[in-house]
């Protein structure tokens, strides 16, 4: 199931304790100390600006994705022991049926994450350097398909 997170103080912390196990995983050429000492900022300013979606089963969030200004996906994640399983793409195609156009950015170096994004039909349109970390990232775009009549 897939619901909007109730912005309370344990499905934030839920959500936060995932993306720091994932983000570390899914990070290994970004030492870890980098994520956390950004999981306050990511907690208190990004999580409250941002449109945030879960998918839970038995009442437990396995992944969740952040949509900032419509249209930006912020973070997706998935647990680290449930990845593999169609979540990400669930999480990716409810967002579509939402907002209808996607984009967001990936670390060059993520390519389990890139190759997910591509899978899913998402498009590198740019390459830029993260001045935070000095790694490569990549601009990647979905757009909603439109049927013609």
């Amino acid at each position: 199931m897939i619901r909007k997170i109730k912005k309370t103080a344990h499905e934030i912390e839920n959500i936060m304790q995932l993306w720091l196990r994932s983000t570390i995983k899914a990070h290994p050429f970004i030492p870890e100390d980098y994520w956390n000492s950004n999981y306050e900022d990511i907690k208190d300013k990004y999580i409250p600006l941002s449109d945030v979606y879960v998918y839970l089963e038995n009442k437990t969030i396995l992944g969740f994705i952040s949509i900032i200004n419509k249209e930006f996906i912020g973070a997706i994640f998935v647990d680290v022991n449930t990845q593999g399983k169609g979540i990400g793409k669930k999480l990716i195609q409810h967002s579509m049926d939402i907002y209808g156009e996607l984009t967001l950015a990936v670390y060059k170096d993520n390519l389990q994450a890139v190759e997910f994004y591509k899978h899913v039909g998402f498009t590198v349109i740019n390459e830029q350097l993260n001045k935070e970390t000095n790694k490569l990232e990549y601009i990647m775009v979905k757009k909603q398909l439109c049927s013609s009549k």
